[in-house]
Parts: C-alpha cells; sequence; structure tokens
C-alpha cells in the first residue's frame, strides 16, 4: 500500500499534536493540584464536587452561628450567675431586717443596703454584649430593656421577641433570653404569695403558706382571709364576686388556717375588717424589682415609737418580699439552666459539624485531589511517547529513494 507524503506528514502531525495535547494537560494538572480542570473531565464527579463544596461553605456557616451564640450565652450565663449572687444577698438582708432588735437606723442601712442591690441587679439587666446590643431586650437590643421612671420605679422597656440563630441544617437557637421572662416572670410551681392589705389596723402577721392538698378543687385560686371580727375569720376567693371557700370561723392566734389545699398561720392580734392575701405567684405581682422597692419603702417607714400595728406590717412586708424573692431566684436559676443545657447542646452541634466537615472535605479529596504519584508517572510516560514520535518522524521523513540513486 503507498502513502503519500502529505498523508504521512499529516497523520505523524495529528500523532504528535495529541502527545502534546495530553502531555499539556498532565502539566495543568499538576499545577492546578486537581485531576478536574473543567466540567467536561468528569462530569459526575464535577458535579458531586460543587455538592459537597457547598455543604462545607453551609457547614462553615453554622459553625460561626454557633461561635457566635456560643458568645452571647456565656456572657448571659455569667450575668444570671450576678444576678443569683445579688438576689441571695438581698435575701440575706431581708432576713436580717426581720430582727426585732433594729432600730430605724438599722434598718435605714439595711434599706441603703438593698438600693445598692437594687440598682446593682438593673445594673445586670441591662447587659450588653460589648458591641451595644443588650442581652435581655428582645428584638429591641440597641437600647437598655430596664429603665428607671420618674415616680423610682424600674420599667421593662424591651419586647419578648428571640434572636433565633440557625446553629445546624434543622436545629435555630435562641441565643439571648428576654428580660420579661428573666426578671418579671416566675415558674408555673412557684409558691403562693402572701400579702397583707394596704388598709390593715392590726397586729395580725401571717406566716409562708403552704401545700397541703394539691388535689383540692380550690387548689391553684387566689384567696383573701378577712377578719370580721378581731375573733373571726372566713376565707373567700379573690374573685368578683367572691366565692365563700369557709364560713365564720373562731380565730385563734398561732392556729393553722387551712382552705383550698393550703395552710397558713396567722399570730397577733388582727382588727375588724383586717385582710389577708394569699395569691397565687404569677398574680401576686412577678416584678422582682418592684418587690424589692416595697421593703425598701417599707423599711424606711420609722417604727422605734410606733405600735404593733406598724411592727406587723413591716414584718408581713418582709415575709412578701422574700417569698417573691424566692420565686424570681428559682425563676432566674430555671432560666440559666436552660442556657447551660444550650451551650451543652451546642458543644454536641459542634462536634458533628466538625465530624461532618471532615468527612466532606475528605470526600471532596477523593473527587478532585490529583495523586502526584500516577500523574508525575504519566507526565514522563506522556512525555516519552512525544519525544518517540517526534524522533520517528524526524528518522522516517529523511527516508527517501533519491538517497539511494
Amino acid at each position: 500500500m503507498r502513502i503519500s507524503t502529505q498523508s504521512f506528514y499529516d497523520q505523524s502531525r495529528t500523532a504528535m499534536g495529541s502527545q502534546q495535547g495530553s502531555l499539556l494537560r498532565v502539566q495543568q494538572q499538576l499545577g492546578a493540584g486537581t485531576k478536574i480542570l473543567a466540567p467536561s473531565d468528569d462530569p459526575l464527579g464535577a458535579t458531586r464536587a460543587l455538592a459537597v463544596s457547598q455543604s462545607i461553605a453551609l457547614n462553615s456557616q453554622y459553625s460561626a452561628s454557633r461561635d457566635q451564640a456560643t458568645q452571647t450565652l456565656s456572657l448571659e450565663d455569667n450575668a444570671l450567675q450576678s444576678v443569683v449572687t445579688v438576689m441571695q444577698n438581698i435575701r440575706s438582708s431581708f432576713i436580717e431586717a426581720g430582727n426585732g432588735t433594729m432600730t430605724d437606723a438599722d434598718r435605714a442601712t439595711i434599706a441603703t443596703t438593698l438600693q445598692s442591690s437594687l440598682d446593682q441587679l438593673q445594673g445586670l439587666a441591662n447587659t450588653d454584649d460589648g458591641n451595644g446590643q443588650f442581652l435581655f431586650a428582645g428584638f429591641k437590643s440597641a437600647s437598655a430593656p430596664f429603665v428607671r421612671q420618674t415616680n423610682g420605679g424600674i420599667a421593662y422597656a424591651g419586647d419578648q421577641g428571640q434572636r433565633l440563630m440557625q446553629v445546624d441544617v434543622s436545629r435555630q437557637m435562641a441565643g439571648t433570653d428576654d428580660g420579661r421572662s428573666v426578671f418579671q416572670s416566675v415558674q408555673g410551681g412557684a409558691g403562693y404569695v402572701s400579702a397583707s392589705a394596704i388598709g390593715n389596723i392590726g397586729s395580725g402577721v401571717f406566716s409562708s403558706a403552704s401545700v397541703s392538698n394539691v388535689a383540692d378543687v380550690n387548689y391553684g385560686k387566689d384567696f383573701v382571709i378577712t377578719f370580721p371580727t378581731p375573733t373571726t375569720y372566713q376565707v373567700d376567693t379573690a374573685t368578683v364576686p367572691p366565692v365563700a371557700i369557709s364560713a365564720a370561723a373562731p380565730y385563734t392566734a398561732g392556729s393553722p388556717i387551712q382552705f383550698g389545699g393550703l395552710q397558713i398561720s396567722i399570730s397577733g392580734a388582727p382588727a375588724s375588717g383586717d385582710k389577708f392575701n394569699v395569691s397565687t405567684a404569677k398574680n401576686a405581682g412577678t416584678d422582682v424589682f418592684a418587690a424589692v422597692s416595697d421593703v425598701i419603702t417599707a423599711l424606711k417607714k420609722p417604727l422605734d415609737n410606733a405600735g404593733p400595728a406598724a411592727q406587723a406590717q413591716l414584718l408581713n412586708a418582709l415575709s412578701t418580699g422574700n417569698r417573691k424573692i424566692i420565686n424570681a431566684h428559682d425563676n432566674v436559676l430555671t432560666v440559666r439552666a436552660s442556657v447551660g443545657s444550650r451551650l451543652q447542646e451546642l458543644v454536641a452541634l459542634g462536634v458533628t459539624g466538625d465530624s461532618r466537615t471532615l468527612n466532606d472535605k475528605s470526600y471532596l479529596s477523593d473527587l478532585q485531589d490529583l495523586n502526584y504519584a500516577s500523574a508525575l508517572a504519566e507526565f514522563y510516560q506522556r512525555q516519552t511517547a512525544l519525544q518517540a514520535s517526534q524522533q520517528t518522524f524526524v528518522k522516517i521523513q529523511g527516508i527517501a529513494l533519491f538517497h539511494y540513486l
């Protein structure tokens, strides 16, 4: 078979071009460090590599969200730990103020101490994250949530929104808690709060209410203990109109009074018309700032030359404030437990996320990373083949019949 010179040149050029193309592709792979230079090299592998890269990018964003959530929750936990300490100090001051040997000056000193604690509590409630964002303000995080009013009271200026963070594929987590749920709320199982009516003129002093029968049909309602006479009492619900729970009964100082699954004792000498409220914690006032302020006001009233009625009003105010602080303290502990639980979950999600990222990176490496040993071997093989093709072309193109004539 005869092969024309032109055909020989064309086939040789095509063969050398193919070898050069293969060699160039291996060079590019070595330079880029990947075996997929274009989607056409491996369409399925390129598609999978893109999906895995997107998964790695999402995991990175989730990790950043977890870091931010951990930071804010840690700040909140530190603030709540300080709040618990302040509340414990307030309770200690309440107990100290109930000492019968205290003078007006002593009580004024305790009132000053309590005012300092109240200011400290307000400062903790207005904790920010260092960037001007207040932790307990809800969505209104740009301004302080607890603001002192002209009448001396402290009002909540935030809202009940929760700033949620996407910390994993299907998990949104609250990075903070709103101030109302922390400082102006109580738990469902919080204890009953007893309080004397403002107009009481007798010297009746109540004890804390205890639960005797949660199965009582009236348990969970609010009650009013009224003294029609100094020697009789009756119990009604605190509804309009009131519903009688127990008819008028003889009053014996210090004897337990049972009603609605509760038990309470009253000592001293109540006057005719005196009333004592026994309310569920959520209906008795859940604002911890107001509870402390009420006790401060009671402590500032002079008692050195006052009668038993004034002494009874102070003791009752201290008892009411102490019960409210206990309920608020328990609520803060519950919120702090929730914060700790979220921090623990973030750690677990971080471990899972890191493991997922590691697996994705390993799979992505399998899909696109170049095997340098194989690539170098192929490079030398292609180089040798190209050199052989070029040398063969040189030898063959030098063969001509005229050389032998």
